[in-house]
């Protein structure tokens, strides 16, 4: 690659050079860390992982706006991403810049081919040279979200002070396949022995629990250990508030009153408050309170006008989504966009939101997992949902229906990154800062 390379000439070069999008599995991965240095000092004072089907992304957002507002510096590296590969990786709240992604590509192809060559796909490729980024920094906090699974997945070379997993759902059948008990247990595998353990949800299954014992690792479950409670001051406001129960990292109770509402779910949030506290992170009321009146996530209940763009793309994230909009008053249609992969459960995705949707448009997704219109469209009918538009692309089915839109009406995009992102992308390029739309590269992991 010439010195003259750009970040977008790096992202097709690592497309190219490894064709298969997920291959998961620690040796190759870890072969071309430890020729990095990257296992040799801590990348960060204090580490944190985040596995799970649903809630990483939200999880990791509340973890750094915590954080920050507790002092520190932070690192976060998630995926997939919605407009730019640069949202992946961000220190501090801030997007990295292309030089230092692109040092970091360049010092993983040097470590990738000497002495012998060894292939790396794009995901693990971006994860290296994440983390020799953030090694570069060495920040106060480092969050890293695993991509798929756990056991296998390339964070996973890296020893965290403390594990957190969300959810475990169905979701990535041809991967991790369909049994909850198994999923589980790939989602334990980055449990460590004798490190605390956060637990984010009251459904996980047996697995996770069982994996924990077998390493002695410090279990801290959500409904047992630590829960929240939602409450409503209306000498304050009409507003939701919420209160925290836990314990610090010396294992003395605390609670954190009047809590805002951080339009994210609360079981992560509590779990992010818990993983904190136990990372050693001395947690202030009032730098909560900030933290959580100002964290958004693109793409997870956000709002742009009338329009609702949400990732969810399994049952059980559609389940959340419709129990929120369910909290919505409106006085006219609520019209839904829908792309979706095609590995990707969509029955069971419109099962969960087809009381809360008035129409549909149906879309297609090309590129490796397609799934079209038609078929998509066939599903809703087949479950007596009305469907009022087929099209070609996501950005086509959302021109389509902003000239239908009346007053009143809503529109909810989901289903898929690809459709967000693309619906997102499309919303910037109508505004009066298109400039910020940037460098808009497809999402190339759904999680």
């Amino acid at each position: 690659m010439s010195d003259s390379a750009t970040l977008t000439d790096w992202l097709a070069r690592l497309e190219r050079q490894h064709p298969v999008s997920i291959d998961l599995g620690l040796e190759r991965v870890a072969r071309v860390a430890r020729r990095m240095g990257l296992l040799d000092a801590r990348l960060s004072e204090r580490i944190i992982t985040v596995a799970g089907t649903n809630g990483k992304g939200s999880t990791v957002a509340m973890l750094d706006a915590l954080a920050r507002e507790h002092g520190l510096s932070t690192a976060a590296y998630t995926s997939p991403h919605l407009l730019r590969y640069n949202e992946r990786l961000r220190f501090d709240g801030v997007e990295a810049d292309d030089a230092s992604l692109i040092r970091g590509f360049e010092r993983v192809e040097a470590a990738r081919l000497e002495p012998e060559p060894i292939s790396l796909s794009y995901f693990e490729a971006g994860t290296l040279a994440a983390l020799w980024v953030i090694a570069e920094r060495r920040p106060d906090l480092t969050i890293l979200e695993v991509g798929l699974g756990g056991r296998l997945d390339a964070v996973n070379i890296i020893d965290a002070d403390v594990a957190m997993i969300t959810t475990v759902a169905q979701d990535h059948a041809a991967f991790l396949g369909t049994d909850l008990d198994a999923i589980g247990r790939e989602k334990a595998g980055i449990l460590r022995t004798a490190r605390p353990a956060v637990l984010g949800s009251e459904r996980l299954p047996p697995s996770v629990r069982r994996v924990a014992t077998e390493l002695g690792a410090g279990v801290h479950a959500l409904g047992g250990d630590f829960r929240h409670a939602v409450e409503r001051l209306a000498q304050v406001d009409a507003a939701l508030h919420w209160r925290w129960i836990g314990h610090d990292g010396q294992g003395n109770p605390q609670v954190l009153e009047a809590l805002p509402d951080p339009r994210l779910p609360l079981d992560n949030a509590a779990s992010a408050l818990q993983a904190l506290a136990l990372a050693r992170v001395a947690l202030d009321v009032a730098s909560c309170r900030r933290a959580f009146s100002t964290v958004r996530l693109p793409g997870r209940m956000q709002w742009l006008g009338n329009w609702c763009l949400d990732v969810a793309h399994n049952p059980h994230a559609a389940e959340y989504l419709a129990a929120r909009l369910a909290e919505r008053q409106r006085t006219g249609q609520r019209i839904g966009l829908l792309g979706m992969l095609g590995d990707k459960d969509a029955q069971g995705v419109i099962e969960a939101l087809s009381s809360r949707i008035d129409g549909w448009v149906a879309v297609s997704l090309s590129g490796e997992r397609p799934r079209s219109a038609d078929e998509l469209a066939a599903l809703l009918e087949a479950q007596g949902q009305t469907v009022l538009h087929r099209a070609a692309s996501p950005q086509a089915g959302a021109e389509w229906l902003a000239s239908r839109l009346e007053a009143g009406d809503e529109a909810l995009v989901c289903g898929s990154f690809y459709t967000v992102a693309e619906v997102l992308g499309w919303h910037i390029a109508r505004g009066t800062d298109a400039a910020t739309q940037g460098q808009v590269l497809a999402a190339r992991e759904e999680s």
